[in-house]
Order: structure tokens, then C-alpha cells, then sequence
């Protein structure tokens, strides 16, 4: 039985995992909704684009029930 490929590559052409802020296969964003209510609910929505999730957020504070909305960057 053969070996794998990646056991027969010198130590200096092993893969390095790369840091989280270097990753460059990640594309996009998350963007949490959360909103609180004024009986002490919340309510969470994820959303990739920003303009969307702020929108959302603004709207959601125009209804009477709403407390407050927040928008937080999760990854």
C-alpha cells in the first residue's frame, strides 16, 4: 500500500494553517440582528450583507413593541 502524498513532502512544503485573519477563502461577513422587545424577548436574524441587516434593524425599531435592535459583525 502506498503512502500518502503529504507524508512524502519535505517539512518545509507541509501545510501551515493559516490565522484566522489571514484566511483568504472567507468572502463575506456575518451580521446578527437582534432585536429586544419590551416584554424582555429578543429575536435574532444572521445576515451576510450589512446594508440589508442595518435595514432590517431600522425598521424593526419603527414597530411600538420594539425596545431595541442591534447590529453585531460575528465573523
Amino acid at each position: 500500500m502506498a503512502q500518502p502524498v503529504r507524508d512524502r513532502l519535505p517539512r518545509t512544503m507541509a501545510y501551515k494553517k493559516p490565522k484566522f485573519n489571514e484566511d483568504r477563502r472567507r468572502k463575506h461577513h456575518h451580521y446578527q440582528v437582534t432585536i429586544i422587545y419590551k416584554d424582555g424577548e429578543t429575536f435574532a436574524r444572521t445576515y451576510t450583507d450589512r446594508k440589508k441587516a442595518v435595514r432590517f434593524a431600522e425598521r424593526e425599531k419603527e414597530s411600538p413593541v420594539v425596545k431595541d435592535a442591534k447590529v453585531v459583525r460575528t465573523s
